[in-house]
């Protein structure tokens, strides 16, 4: 039986841990998903970019898993931190002019993952509570990022891309535009012909639960055939927590 897990939740603070997070993210994103990118380390078995030096990480820990206790990632960048990368991650997908005009205090959120054997339980609630801290400490007001479906055939994805474009728009004021040449239009089909359990169910839990919270997402889908993806933009509004999101997520008084 394995022992019950130990869960710390904290940003990184040494080299050592974001190569930790790089860990995971290779198994995630290369080894099981069959992406790759410029700077993959496969001999060392690292998904890297040129945005981790700039960022902060996000980690979750279970400490009774030895060697390696990492065993959930989130990239997170601001705004300073973004003019150091020389840019947004997601502006190589999306022109981001509405969002970033606004005059409000934005986050960009990237590289979410768990390892394959903390899915389905607390450990992205736990990653997310301590993502709600880290919002209400710097009294950030819009998160945004890219999420993805696995592959790069839209068609095969025209259901669950137009129920978000139909049901999920973002407004035009915090719009994202997807950028060509790898745009996609998300509006495959028409509203009426949607079976839509069957599309929510082909929408990948992430997003789902981004939704569920009152996210909404961007103007057209991102085919990304080096990681082997097709992303939406995710915008989340802090002004659109539901009291019941702010209570599970906001606590102040957590531990």
């Amino acid at each position: 039986m394995s022992p019950t897990p130990r869960f710390e939740t904290r940003l990184a603070t040494s080299p050592e841990d974001i190569r930790a997070a790089q860990r995971l993210r290779f198994e995630v994103f290369v080894a099981e998903l069959g992406g790759d990118g410029a700077m993959v380390d496969h001999d060392a078995r690292l998904e890297q970019d040129a945005f981790d030096d700039h960022a902060e990480h996000l980690l979750l820990l279970d400490h009774t898993r030895a060697p390696d206790p990492v065993v959930g990632v989130y990239r997170l960048m601001m705004a300073p931190q973004a003019e150091q990368a020389g840019g947004w991650y997601t502006a190589s997908e999306y022109d981001l002019t509405p969002l970033l005009t606004t005059g409000r205090k934005v986050l960009e959120l990237g590289r979410s993952c768990l390892h394959s054997d903390y899915r389905g339980g607390v450990g992205m609630m736990l990653l997310w509570q301590a993502l709600a801290d880290l919002v209400l400490a710097r009294e950030v007001e819009i998160l945004f990022g890219v999420a993805s479906f696995h592959g790069t055939d839209p068609e095969a994805l025209a259901a669950p891309l137009s129920l978000l474009y139909h049901r999920h728009l973002a407004p035009s004021q915090l719009r994202p535009i997807a950028r060509p040449p790898h745009a996609v239009d998300m509006n495959r089909l028409p509203e009426a012909q949607i079976d839509r359990p069957a599309a929510l169910r082909a929408v990948p839990s992430l997003i789902k639960a981004y939704l569920r919270l009152g996210g909404c997402v961007g103007a057209g889908a991102w085919v990304d055939h080096r990681f082997n993806t097709t992303d939406v933009c995710l915008v989340l509004d802090i002004d659109n927590l539901s009291e019941k999101q702010r209570a599970l997520y906001m606590r102040k008084d957590r531990p």
